[in-house]
């Protein structure tokens, strides 16, 4: 891999105009460019060898018949090459903690907690006598590991007297790891939890630090920032604002925190501080560190912003600018859970969206203190589709309960012949079926984010796709019936039979298809969607096993659909223009009742898994969807001259 790192310099004592410097060039990788030379097995592994002067290794596994690199902890640092300046001659030695150094695989390892005592021996005032070697060194996977791991232990072992210097210090290094050219190394760090620990350690020990002045720039550097406030119960409404560039560009991406008045009217009389942190490229290293975990199935739209506020204080505001400024890049509100490590949807609300950015109202605690909103770029978020999807399911719910009244009242005059009973018993498990989906959509749109990663939103997921699955199937047996009806096949059948073939098709093929989908798919986490209780389509494309029988059953009635009206289409003996006329009505009556019934809205729904599909699809789907109701009571019962 080919990577170019702009390493940022800090001199002391330069004009503003040359505070920031780069140096363009090559960044070394820090390992061996050859690859496993064996064969390539599928899912196979293999390790090389770093680069000459880093410990460690790269690991490679074999994928689609190519070995593709999965991991690497090549690192040139070490608690020796820190401090070697101030001491050459003896070996730092502090007495091991509790704190695993697993992460870096290299020979002859020196622990990292010895680093606490070199700084207290050579620089306890700033910190300072570590820059130069950190910010020297290549960003490869295992220097990365090597910094998060250093920053984690003067979080907790150097944090008793923070100062605005150590803060500057520590977050230069921290600034030196989150440099836009050494994301890609984030995603080979073995330890998968790297960046959720840096997070929460810049948090911990700016936790630590004491503001002096109302109002401070604590930090400036280009990709960490920070800032202090003094308040207290009688301050007016405080605001941080941030711009920070990406990728080293001169436009700012803003970011704008607010404390509202009744949330400083909760603090005592005496003052107070709040700080807060942004971070323009962390969302990115989240992003890519669990680009395979279901918690984070979105990408990371803005700034990462902390804050640290005393106690007592629980709701913040935040202004968000957007990355991606697109139509449909729609947001969601998140804040970082750092005993969980994911993003939680429940920590915030979302109070106003535009095109180009997001307020936020969000509740801070001590586990969730980070915060930032995540895209979903096939998500519609349109009030017509809501206004649409709730008339609608109130009149498919009341026309399906009708329909029901409707079929019970008339029932002992409609069922004459066996075909006539097994088509009423069609209408009423059509009815039932989509009745209770409908139910389960209802509940599921009301808890599933309460529900989400639960067995309740497994249970929901599961119903809701056994129903619709059996408004499907007892379709096809209802155009079963109309074909053999017309075949004359099932006369001659018992009505015992019909019913057991009825509901092995109607229950028993849903049954089958919704319990392998739940098999399969749950033990890799991918059954449901991570931001609703429905079948998952992002990662094991689950809503396939509601989409292609769904499909599969609409095309198979076309197909009765034609034949019905071929063999009506056959004139008779001495037939007439009144003749043909009846035969024409009753291919349009066919026509009209099938069609509907078929589910045909369901193929402007998976129009609507495209992405960038115009709205005017969701639109047409949830129209459609919502209503299919009104339609069985229209074209099922109502139309039908023998009921009404």
């Amino acid at each position: 891999m080919r990577l170019f790192m702009k390493q940022l310099l800090h001199g002391k004592g330069q004009p503003d105009g040359d505070k920031l410097q780069y140096l363009e060039g090559r960044l070394k990788t820090g390992r061996i460019q050859e690859k496993c030379q064996g064969p390539c097995i599928s899912a196979s592994n293999c390790s090389q060898p770093c680069a000459q002067h880093f410990r460690g290794e790269i690991g490679f596994t074999c994928h689609q018949d190519k070995w593709q690199k999965s991991t690497e902890t090549c690192t040139s640092l070490s608690v020796e090459t820190l401090f070697k300046d101030f001491n050459t001659a003896a070996r730092l030695s502090l007495a091991a903690s509790s704190i695993p150094v697993h992460i870096l695989d290299f020979r002859a390892p020196e622990p990292v907690e010895s680093v606490a005592q070199g700084i207290r021996r050579h620089c306890p005032i700033d910190y300072a006598c570590i820059l130069d070697v950190v910010k020297s060194s290549e960003a490869t996977s295992g220097n990365i590991a090597f910094i998060v791991e250093l920053l984690r232990n003067i979080s907790t072992d150097l944090s008793d007297n923070v100062t605005q210097e150590k803060m500057k210090t520590y977050s230069e290094v921290a600034n030196h790891i989150l440099d836009t050219a050494a994301i890609s190394n984030w995603a080979f760090i073995p330890d998968k939890s790297t960046s959720s620990d840096l997070l929460q350690s810049v948090n911990l020990f700016a936790r630590q630090l004491h503001v002096h002045n109302d109002s401070e720039n604590l930090v400036d550097e280009l990709f960490i920032q920070a800032k202090g406030l003094r308040i207290n119960h009688n301050t007016p409404e405080k605001k941080f604002s941030f711009s920070t560039s990406m990728n080293g560009t001169t436009e700012g991406l803003l970011g704008m925190i607010e404390i509202p008045r009744q949330e400083l009217w909760k603090l005592p009389p005496n003052a107070s501080q709040a700080i807060s942190i942004a971070f323009p490229t962390l969302g990115a290293i989240l992003k890519e560190v669990h680009l395979q975990n279901m918690s984070l199935p979105r990408p990371v739209n803005g700034l990462v912003l902390s804050v640290i506020l005393p106690e007592g204080l629980k709701q913040v505001l935040f202004t968000f600018e957007k990355i991606n400024k697109s139509r449909n890049a729609r947001a969601q509100c998140v804040g970082w859970h750092s005993r969980k490590r994911r993003w939680d949807e429940n920590a915030c609300e979302t109070t106003l969206e535009i095109t180009n950015k997001v307020k936020c109202l969000c509740n801070y605690t001590n586990m969730v203190m980070s915060f930032s909103i995540l895209m979903s770029p096939r998500s519609i978020d349109n009030k017509v589709l809501d206004y649409i999807t709730c008339i609608g399911l109130s009149i498919s719910i009341f026309s399906l309960i009708l329909c029901l009244i409707i079929e019970a009242v008339v029932w002992s005059r409609v069922v004459v012949t066996e075909i006539s009973y097994m088509r009423h018993v069609c209408i009423v498990n059509i009815a039932v079926s989509l009745l209770i989906a409908n139910v389960w959509f209802i509940i599921n749109s009301n808890f599933h984010k309460k529900a989400q990663g639960s067995n309740w939103c497994v249970a929901l997921t599961f119903f809701s796709h056994f129903f619709y699955l059996s408004l499907f199937f007892w379709m096809f047996f209802k155009a079963l019936l109309i074909i053999y009806g017309i075949l004359v096949v099932f006369r001659r059948m018992m009505k015992s039979r019909m019913m057991a073939i009825g509901f092995a098709i109607g229950y028993g093929c849903p049954l089958v298809i919704a319990g392998t989908t739940v098999a399969v798919t749950v033990p890799e986490k991918g059954y449901m969607r991570p931001d609703a209780c429905w079948l998952n389509w992002d990662n094991t494309k689950a809503l396939l096993a509601f989409a292609i029988p769904a499909l599969v059953i609409v095309a198979v009635n076309l197909v009765v659909v034609l034949v019905v009206a071929v063999n009506t289409q056959r004139p008779s003996i001495g037939s007439s223009k009144s003749q043909d006329l009846a035969i024409i009505m009753r291919i349009s009556k066919n026509v009209a009742i099938l069609t509907p019934l078929l589910g045909l809205t369901w193929g402007f729904g998976v129009a609507t898994l495209v992405e960038g599909t115009s709205l005017i699809f969701h639109i047409i789907f949830a129209l459609l969807n919502a209503f299919q109701g009104f339609f069985i009571l229209l074209f099922g019962t109502i139309m039908d001259h023998k009921v009404i």
